[in-house]
């Protein structure tokens, strides 16, 4: 019975989610035209924050209780956005990234994995109320950049679809579709990944590795799904803006705001997990760096290889 209970929330949970970034998607792109922002912007800002909202409870209600897992749930997560989603995204649609994305945004990330992980490692794979302080600085030097992106009105040419004329004329409708997916997305991804966790936790696997795998990948979930939607629809800003914003979010807000709330510290050595972190956002530079700012194929398939091999030592050393 309970067996049949897992599948049928496993199967509404992959429902919602679907569903959930459809509207996700076609709302966003309708309020970044109405109120004349990019769709950049956007993916940075709104669609980054809606996604990353299950690592930001998880890790808070880790904290809060003492568990190890809200560090491997963010390293974890952070590897599976760049690795997993985006090799998976460029799979199914070679994505063109902006000039400021390489420049700007995918730097600011590099320099975000390199922070955490120095105050991880000296440390002791622990982060203390000082670091999330420190932490909470270079978020609010990465909000201080969106303002003055929305300032410099960095606005794309923005050509008219017949998709969305509905919502991009209706604001009201925009935002609730909006809000309605990243409602969706969000509890779609918490009802598929309930069950998986309680069966790792009764097969004894330790806290980190469970953040790293399954509850990273669980907590993925909604940027997996609004990233490939995006991408089917032809909206790399949206697709990118939203892993790099939601990598952002989760080293400098979500590590910042756990370690704040209380002192956090993992079960297990993560130094192989601070190394992908750093190693996929600097591979996903190189990758599109080399190719004139698009991640074709070829690139999605090297990063889900780096993903399978992160798993596959993470499960190792587990």
């Amino acid at each position: 019975m309970i067996l049949i209970i897992n599948i049928l929330l496993l199967i509404a949970g992959f429902a919602l989610l679907v569903k959930g970034a459809d509207y996700l998607i076609d709302g966003s792109v309708a309020i970044a035209r109405r109120i004349g922002v990019s769709e950049l912007f956007i993916g940075l800002t709104i669609v980054a924050f809606g996604t990353s909202a299950p690592e930001l409870a998880v890790s808070i209600k880790a904290a809060i209780s003492g568990s190890g897992i809200a560090i491997g749930n963010v390293l974890g997560s952070n590897v599976a956005n760049v690795a997993l989603i985006l090799g998976a995204v460029a799979i199914f649609q070679p994505l063109k990234i902006s000039r400021s994305t390489i420049r700007k945004e995918i730097p600011f990330v590099v320099v975000a994995s390199i922070a955490t992980g120095m105050l991880l490692l000296s440390g002791s794979m622990a982060l203390n109320r000082y670091d999330g302080i420190v932490l909470l600085c270079f978020f609010v030097i990465f909000v201080d950049y969106l303002f003055a992106m929305a300032r410099d009105d960095r606005i794309l040419e923005l050509e008219e679809e017949k998709a969305i004329p509905h919502l991009e004329h209706k604001i009201g409708l925009a935002i609730l579709a909006t809000v309605g997916g990243l409602v969706g997305v969000v509890f779609g991804s918490d009802l598929v990944v309930k069950s998986g966790i309680e069966l790792a936790r009764a097969f004894g696997v330790s806290d980190t590795l469970i953040g790293v795998t399954l509850v990273a990948f669980g907590t993925s979930l909604p940027e997996l799904v609004t990233s490939i939607t995006a991408g089917i629809k032809k909206k790399a800003d949206l697709a990118i803006g939203n892993i790099v914003g939601s990598n952002i979010f989760n080293l400098l807000l979500v590590l910042g705001v756990s370690s704040v709330i209380s002192p956090i510290r993992a079960d297990r050595d993560i130094t192989q997990d601070i190394v992908f972190t750093l190693a996929s956002i600097v591979f996903l530079l190189l990758l599109s760096g080399f190719r004139r700012r698009k991640l074709g194929r070829t690139g999605g398939v090297l990063l889900l290889s780096l993903y399978v091999a992160y798993i596959y030592m993470s499960l190792r050393a587990g």
